[in-house]
């Protein structure tokens, strides 16, 4: 490999990001990405309203072109993520955005590309203030379109000036890249993508993990640092770009990825196996999905199930998606999808955001701590009760569970329990098919339910926890939030006290506990796991076969001492240190 600058050496530089799809490359820097550029103001006659209209008429009919023709790439490449581009194509036709559009032209005659970049742009500044940051991520997705869009109206028929002209092996690099422009990379040329903004949550790191493509995100002001040409390693496993890497950096690398190839394949036999402890005790481990596609990657890593399937996407989008024929068939699909497994449906867990258009009155101030979740749901009961009522009818098709959100105390579970059961009435006087021992459970996410479990207990079949809300709440840290990033530890004493008095109630109770918040495939947390007797681990397909092999190493007699042994201890960092002592003993490998 031969660089293309000519510049005078320079000293190796490692950048630390957050590795959100494993691998190593290595290439050269190659800058790419458009801003969502505010067009010029340009006034109109009353007479050229209808040509504005006309305009964004084919501007939209060229972009559901481009993202269906982006969708069908995607599906031919990979089953997975394809559906993505379904929420795009909502977008781009929501008709309040549409109407709200041709009313400003016609009240203010102001051209329609700046109109609609203002419309969408109001949009884009509400999503990125919201706390939950599931839902901030998917201004990205917003973006995604909208620039699309303007780009379509400044250049009628999308032959616009290209961005993305590679011509040879590159490590791209941008402030943040769209889904879109990830399914566009030429594979063949594009080794991996680092980017400045981003997260482990955003469409575009779970689209590049499906692609195989290592990315490394949130490598604040990196553009400070390198130059077009530089050689670089990206290491999206450990979340590392090196800039000009040394010749025995390179060789270090080299080693590397043998070794993560030879893990790789190591880790295939696992899966079709159980999830065994080394003296025999089963452990479920399941998957999480947003998508009902999804399904098809668990079911080849071997998933026992899917533990948390989450169902805001029927939510954020058109009114169609919310019907109840359209939601029992996404369920029903998956139910069958994994039979003999079972499918976890958690309820609608949204917050007090514009995104669903049924929600109406001012934004929060602090929708993190407002209305969402389960308030959400016993607000509105008609609209809770359709979703209910969908779940209902998957189960006659499979083992379906149904999961409360964000519940803080018994009166919710009550509430959400009295509509269940007029849900079944109604089916039955329709004589409509559906599981009449149908499993409902608790998401334990607030302190104050774990504080309560016991009492919570004896009202549901299950438990599972949501680590990454019960974490923040209990140590009041917002992970996206850089200043106070290292406080947020899941290895925090309070967290793993909480963590254990839920899963204690539960089996005094004679009730399963889960876990499927992220930490659930943190390999630094399965000894404490094992040896609380959690019982199932829900996960996402890509750590899978890790946890399944970090499990089998691990005995349980040996973990149960070990909770005894960090339980006196008084911080996170301490706790930490003992996981990581009893990983590196067990799985070396895996820890990287």
């Amino acid at each position: 490999m031969s660089s293309p600058s000519t510049s005078s050496p320079q000293p190796e530089l490692r950048l630390r990001g957050i590795g959100v799809s494993p691998g190593i490359a290595r290439g050269f820097i190659h800058f790419t990405g458009e801003s969502f550029d505010k067009p010029d103001e340009k006034i109109i006659s009353r007479d050229q309203v209808e040509s504005e209209k006309e305009r964004l008429k084919q501007a939209i009919v060229t972009t559901r072109e481009q993202i269906a023709e982006l969708q069908s790439e995607i599906e031919t490449s990979t089953s997975d993520h394809a559906g993505i581009f379904d929420a795009h194509l909502l977008v781009l036709e929501d008709k309040a955005v549409i109407d709200e559009v041709i009313r400003k032209v016609e009240t203010d005659l102001l051209g329609i590309d700046r109109v609609y970049f203002e419309v969408i742009d109001g949009y884009l500044q509400t999503l990125r203030k919201i706390s939950d940051p599931y839902l901030r991520e998917r201004a990205i997705d917003v973006e995604d379109v909208a620039r699309r869009v303007v780009r379509n109206l400044r250049w009628p028929g999308g032959h616009g000036p290209s961005t993305r002209e590679i011509d040879e092996s590159t490590i791209l690099a941008a402030h943040d890249l769209t889904p879109s422009d990830t399914v566009s990379l030429d594979r063949d040329r594009v080794l991996g993508f680092a980017t400045e903004a981003g997260s482990s949550t955003s469409h575009t790191a779970i689209m590049a993990r499906s692609l195989n493509i290592p990315a490394v995100v949130a490598l604040h002001q990196f553009s400070d640092h390198l130059s077009p040409g530089d050689e670089a390693l990206l290491d999206g496993t450990h979340g590392l770009l090196i800039l000009r890497p040394s010749e025995e950096t390179l060789k270090e690398y080299e080693t590397l990825l043998q070794e993560e190839n030879d893990l790789v394949s190591g880790l295939q036999e696992l899966r079709g196996a159980d999830t065994l402890t080394a003296d025999g005790h089963k452990v479920i481990l399941s998957g999480n999905i947003e998508f009902a596609h999804e399904v098809e990657q668990l079911n080849q890593q071997g998933a026992e199930g899917v533990g948390l399937y989450r169902t805001e996407f029927f939510y954020l989008n058109e009114i169609e998606l919310r019907a109840e024929d359209k939601q029992a068939e996404n369920y029903t699909t998956v139910a069958k999808s994994v039979a003999p497994h079972g499918v976890i449906i958690r309820t609608l867990d949204i917050g007090g955001d514009k995104m669903w258009p049924g929600l109406a009155g001012e934004p929060e101030p602090n929708p993190f701590l407002g209305w969402r979740g389960i308030r959400v749901s016993l607000a509105k009961p008609e609209e809770f009760k359709i979703q209910l009522r969908a779940i209902l009818r998957a189960s006659a098709f499979g083992k379906v569970g149904i999961m409360y959100p964000f519940l803080c105390n018994l009166s919710e579970l009550r509430h959400a329990n009295r509509l269940l059961d007029e849900s079944k009435r109604e089916l039955e006087a329709e004589g409509v098919a559906f599981d009449h021992d149908v499993e409902t459970g608790a998401m334990i996410e607030i302190p104050s339910a774990a504080l309560v479990a016991e009492q919570f207990a004896k009202e549901v079949d299950f438990f599972s926890i949501g680590t990454n809300d019960l974490i923040q709440y209990t140590t009041a840290v917002d992970r996206v939030n850089d200043r106070v990033a290292d406080l947020y530890q899941p290895t925090h004493p309070a967290v793993i006290s909480l963590i254990t008095k839920t899963v204690e109630a539960a089996h005094n109770n004679d009730i399963w506990c889960g876990i499927c918040g992220e930490a659930a495939g943190d390999l630094l947390l399965t000894p404490v796991f094992v040896g609380l007797g959690v019982d199932e681990l829900s996960v996402g397909a890509a750590q899978l076969l890790r946890v399944r092999r970090a499990i089998s190493r691990l005995d349980t007699a040996e973990c149960r001492d070990f909770v005894a042994q960090i339980a006196d201890y008084g911080c996170g960092e301490e706790v930490a240190a003992a996981c990581r002592e009893i990983a590196m003993d067990k799985y070396p490998e895996l820890m990287g």
